[in-house]
């Protein structure tokens, strides 16, 4: 397990320092502060359009940054006989895999958390001014007021912020079985398609009762193969809804009779984690065995 720690431990260093990394998340916090400032008209419901954009925008520059990553420490490191040196090492190759997967999806994890400092900041200097609520006011109940929509609104965010991550960690599994065998070029696109299509199993369940055996198996096949990414999307519950955060006016079952409560937030990520092991498992396993007959000279493309 040391050995596989080390390698994680510089992969990660890798995966940041790539100018790719710095670019990408730079560009996602001038957009989070270009968003911050603008209104999006919709009638006291602009915080929460912020936050579902802000998502959007996490997930699609950490994917990017994080499937870059994969590329160059995997298949990157098996052209330029890299990883032949690092075989030569009493260390087996699902160490390698694991502790590179481990680098990268740390990696992505301190993106998110990076953004996710930003949003934060958005959203709390943006809560007065979407709620129509002064903040230089000398009433106690209107600053306790926007103090509860701003811890609301936060507490809503960290799991949500947490769920794309775990969404990330489960494609990054495939980009990293893929990597073993193929250059971005390739590894790109095939993520981008698992995750069209991962969206796109949330349907199968639908399926008529009348479809036949054959129809049936390949559905089966489909959402065994293809990560089921609604496990992920929760976001009609910490985003579109309110979220009863303790202390704060939220706890009023009576005033707000809709709101979620925190800890059901928080249970539903745990079964979401447990999922998302499952898969990474299983895309890393589909990984090794491709790992098992790659030539680490080069030589295959």
């Amino acid at each position: 397990m040391y050995r596989t720690l080390v390698i994680a431990r510089h992969t990660f260093r890798e995966s940041i320092v790539q100018p790719i990394f710095s670019l990408l998340i730079g560009i996602g916090c001038a957009l989070m502060f270009i968003f911050a400032m603008l209104p999006f008209f919709t009638l006291g419901e602009d915080s929460t359009m912020f936050k579902s954009v802000a998502l959007d925008i996490v997930l699609l520059l950490v994917l990017l940054t994080t499937l870059f990553a994969t590329s160059k420490s995997v298949y990157d490191e098996i052209e330029d006989r890299t990883m032949l040196t690092l075989m030569s090492k009493p260390v087996r190759k699902w160490e390698v895999l694991l502790g590179k997967y481990l680098g990268i999806i740390v990696g992505a994890l301190l993106a998110i958390v990076i953004l996710g400092v930003v949003i934060s900041g958005a959203i709390y200097w943006r809560v007065p001014t979407d709620y129509q609520l002064q903040v230089n006011s000398l009433d106690d109940l209107v600053l306790k007021q926007i103090a509860d929509y701003r811890l609301m609104h936060i507490m809503g965010m960290i799991p949500s912020l947490l769920l794309v991550w775990l969404q990330i960690a489960a494609l990054a599994a495939i980009g990293v079985a893929l990597s073993v065998r193929f250059s971005l070029v390739v590894n790109l696109p095939a993520v981008i398609l698992f995750y069209v299509a991962g969206n796109l199993t949330r349907f199968l369940g639908n399926m008529d009762a009348n479809s036949s055996v054959v129809t049936r198996g390949l559905a089966w096949l489909a959402t065994t193969v293809v990560p089921f990414l609604q496990v992920f999307d929760f976001r009609q519950h910490t985003v579109y809804r309110e979220v009863r955060v303790p202390g704060t006016q939220f706890m009023d079952a009576v005033r707000h009779p809709n709101a979620v409560d925190l800890w059901t937030i928080w249970g539903y990520f745990g079964v979401a984690s447990l999922y998302a092991v499952g898969f990474a498992i299983f895309a890393l396993a589909a990984g090794l065995l491709l790992f098992e007959n790659r030539e680490l000279g080069g030589a295959e493309g």
